[in-house]
């Protein structure tokens, strides 16, 4: 059974939200061993400087990097990444899993995105959409995705 992590920055707060994501969790139980790592976001002022922002993103990265199993496959999610169906990301999936990879890692970033050393250290970097989603979304959404491609690894009605 794979091990598949998401390395979010922020947690979810709000009831709605975290029994959405407990439904997908516990749907993918079935099929990989998930690990939701949440990390606290590095607060900014209120007009943050570049630099400020810069050194925000290279501390997150930090914070990150020790999450990160070793030998893992890394998805960093974001804007420019390259936007996959999922049955892409289903085969995506299941080449990791016959390529000698222990796991799958996920890594969604703050509301400021992730920093350029993060996304240059990635295997992949993966764009949901051009369109921008509130973060908590974009979670619900990869982890239903995640879902969505083992449904359709394991020939489950789930996927249309």
């Amino acid at each position: 059974m794979m091990n598949v992590s998401l390395i979010v920055l922020g947690g979810l707060r709000e009831k709605h939200m975290k029994e959405l994501a407990a439904e997908y969790e516990k749907r993918l139980s079935g099929y990989c061993r998930l690990n939701v790592v949440e990390i606290d976001p590095v607060k900014l002022s209120d007009n943050p400087s570049q630099q400020e922002f810069l050194n925000a993103l290279s501390k997150e990265a930090r914070l990150i990097k020790e999450k990160i199993p070793k030998n893992a496959y890394v998805f960093a999610m974001c804007v420019e990444g390259k936007e996959i169906s999922s049955t892409e990301l289903s085969k995506k999936l299941d080449d990791i899993a016959l390529g000698g990879k222990s796991a799958a890692v996920f890594i969604i970033g703050s509301s400021f995105g992730l920093s350029d050393e993060i996304k240059e250290q990635a295997d992949f970097r993966l764009s949901m959409s051009k369109m921008t989603f509130p973060h908590k979304l974009a979670r619900i959404m990869l982890t239903e995705q995640i879902y969505r491609g083992f449904s359709i690894s394991n020939n489950a009605k789930y996927h249309k």
